[in-house]
């Protein structure tokens, strides 16, 4: 592979639970170096493990989140909320001069309900905290991680990306169809309330109808527009 088309090491920050583990998975599959990171490097040595067991070769490493964040040139965020802030001060100087793609959406119980935080939406609240240095998209928040560590299971799911940085989204749309998924840019980063807000729309769906996986398609757009 040639310099230009080298694939970024990437660091999935919160990456043992189960959106970011099936994202990390996923990626692997797809060739791209994955460091897991986690508040216990431990229990990040031990996903990496699983992974690479699965993978049947070595694609994964487990960091704690500040190293994993210092070792990569993409990071993926994908806490809870109630950590998010936190998690951000761990980071912090690690993700300067990179691009950081927030998974992460204001959520508490009833988790059926839209919560807003004061700052709109997590994403903007990691761009005013990060600073301009750091390109932060938002994406896959809609996405059920019910089937995300299978592969080969096509997620039923379009991943609304969102940002204001041109390249920085391009970065996560390839990731998005990297993961066997379309991404579709939509638009600025102030947008991304909205997508953070349908999971509680769509874990509504789930318990209304008694399913595990919604999730949502852009309608009149083709494959090849897409992106």
């Amino acid at each position: 592979m040639s310099e230009a088309n080298k694939l970024p090491q990437l660091a999935v920050i919160g990456g043992t639970g189960k959106e970011g583990s099936g994202l990390a998975r996923r990626w692997a599959a797809a060739g791209y170096s994955v460091i897991i990171g986690s508040r216990t490097p431990e229990k990040a040595e031990t996903a990496a493990a699983a992974h690479n067991q699965f993978l049947g070769r070595q694609a994964v490493r487990g960091m704690s989140n500040e190293q994993a964040a210092w070792e990569a040139e993409v990071v993926i965020l994908t806490v809870p909320y109630s950590a998010h802030q936190a998690t951000l001060e761990t980071i912090r100087q690690a993700v300067q001069g990179k691009v950081l793609i927030d998974v992460t959406v204001p959520i508490r119980p009833p988790v059926t309900v839209v919560d807003l935080p004061g700052g709109h939406s997590a994403a903007q609240e990691a761009q005013a905290y990060l600073g301009d240095g750091v390109r932060v998209v938002s994406a896959f928040q809609n996405v059920s991680a019910v089937h995300l560590k299978e592969p080969g299971h096509r997620v039923e799911c379009d991943v609304l990306v969102t940002g204001n940085d041109t390249e920085a989204k391009e970065i996560a749309i390839r990731l998005a169809e990297a993961a066997g998924m379309r991404g579709i840019d939509a638009g600025v980063l102030a947008n991304a309330v909205a997508a953070e807000s349908l999971t509680p729309v769509l874990l509504a769906i789930n318990k209304r109808y008694g399913i595990t996986g919604a999730g949502i398609r852009i309608t009149g757009l083709d494959e090849e527009s897409a992106g």
